[in-house]
Formats: structure tokens, sequence, C-alpha cells
């Protein structure tokens, strides 16, 4: 394992250098949250709608647009996990969504033509990867099975995957499970599908609620620091909050620690 490992500020504070614990060393799999943690959704979704909105939604402002689709996020699967409605892929509810959002800014969806709302709505495929991330999950993919775990349908991660090449050895979606993190569902059932059991896997992730609801239900843990996610005024996870297996900076020094 490496050691000493710098960035262009210098090298890293040595709070940050915790090394693998020994419940980790029974870990075969990785699995990984995608939206903020492996992929950088505000730029793309922002490049994205400035493209095929801005025709149609008077003083448009494409960052702004992005971070209040993505703010439907949470509450749409909300309403799943409460029971108050069955099951659907996150395509589905990212279209709703967009809807919201554009009746919000008082736009009738019904005014934009039915096609440009789908490409759009296409945004959340064609999301680009941290920089870091393809060649620190190609290195992590020589020691363990690496999937994303994630409330992204599977066609979505799939499309991803393969417009950016990331090396995934499987593609999992929140239809496998029929749930959304952080059902407790959404974690064993991955691990199920995987022949492991909950200790077997590590979680990935940027976000300490992601984490949080692994660990409780017995999956390692690994932060990795995404502190630009939400642009550069972020002022959530930018710290690992809990007492998680790992903390790294970026996938490469996850690489680092573990292979």
């Amino acid at each position: 394992m490496a050691s000493g490992r710098t960035d262009v500020d210098g090298p890293i504070h040595a709070d940050y250098r915790v090394t693998m614990t020994a419940g980790f060393d029974s870990v075969e799999a990785l699995v990984f949250d995608m939206f903020g943690t492996v992929v950088d959704w505000r730029s793309s979704v922002s490049a994205e709608v400035a493209v095929h909105l801005h025709d149609h939604v008077p003083d448009f402002v494409p960052l702004e647009f992005a971070d209040a689709w993505r703010a439907e996020y949470q509450p749409s699967m909300e309403r799943v996990r409460d029971g108050d409605r069955e099951f659907v892929r996150l395509d589905v509810l990212h279209r709703e969504n967009l809807e919201t959002v554009l009746r919000g800014l008082d736009v009738d969806p019904d005014s934009i033509p039915a096609p440009v709302l789908d490409e759009t709505n296409l945004a959340w495929h064609r999301l680009d990867p941290w920089p870091d991330a393809i060649a620190g999950l190609t290195r992590l993919k020589e020691q363990f099975i690496i999937a994303p775990l994630s409330n992204a349908n599977i066609r979505l991660a799939l499309d991803v995957a393969k417009r950016a090449g990331v090396p995934w050895d499987a593609i999992l979606g929140a239809e496998v499970a029929g749930a959304y993190k952080p059902d407790p569902d959404a974690y064993l059932r991955t691990a199920e599908i995987l022949g492991l059991e909950p200790h077997q896997v590590a979680m990935v992730a940027a976000h300490n609620s992601d984490l949080a609801a692994a660990q409780s239900l017995g999956l390692r843990t690994a932060f990795v620091r995404r502190p630009t996610e939400h642009g550069p005024d972020q002022t959530i996870d930018l710290e690992p909050t809990g007492d998680w297996d790992i903390i790294a900076e970026d996938f490469e020094d996850l690489a680092d620690r573990i292979v």
C-alpha cells in the first residue's frame, strides 16, 4: 500500500491517512454510489439542459435548473420508500421531476415538444465521471469486484458506463432490489445477488448518510471526498461524520490504500 501520497497542495494531512482495518480484509466487492461519487452530475446535467431548454425557459440559468431538478430527487423516491406509490424506475421519476421544475418556473411542460423533454431527461444517461474515477476504478478492479449500488435504473447506469468507459464488472440497478437507498433491501439484495455476505461488501460513497445505512446492515464503508458535488458553495458531506473503515481523497487514493 502506498504511503506519503501528495496532491497539488502538498502532502495529504496525516489525519486523512486512515489505514485499512482488519475487517476490510474480508471484502470481495466494492459497490459504488454513482451520482456525485462516480460522476459529476451537476456539471453534466447543466451542460445538457443548456442545450435542450434554452429556447423554452425564460431567464434560464442551467446550473440553477440542474440544482432544482436534483432537489426533487429524494422527495420523489421518498414516496416510493413510504409506500405511497409502487416502485418505478428512476427514469420515470426524473421525467416527472423535470416537469415539476418547469412548472415551478411557470413553464407549461406541454408547451415544449415531447421529443425535447425526452432528450432532456436523457441528460442523466450522459453524466461525466470525475477526473480520477476511471483510472481509480480500473486499479480497484484488479483486486475487487466493482459494481454500482445506485438508485439509477440499469439502462441509465449502462449508458453512463458505455459512454464514459466505466469498467464495471456488473451493473446492478435499483430495479434489481425494487427499492431505493437507504431502504435496507437496496444494500442487502445487492450483496445477495453478488453471492456475498454483507461484511464481504464495501459501500463506497461521498455521502455520509449512504455509508451510515450500509454500515448499519453490516457492510464495510469507504468515504471518498467530493467537495464540489453541489458546486463551490457546498456545505454537506465535506468531511466524514462516521466511523468509516476507509477515508480517501479520491478513487486513486482509495486504490493506493487497498490494492
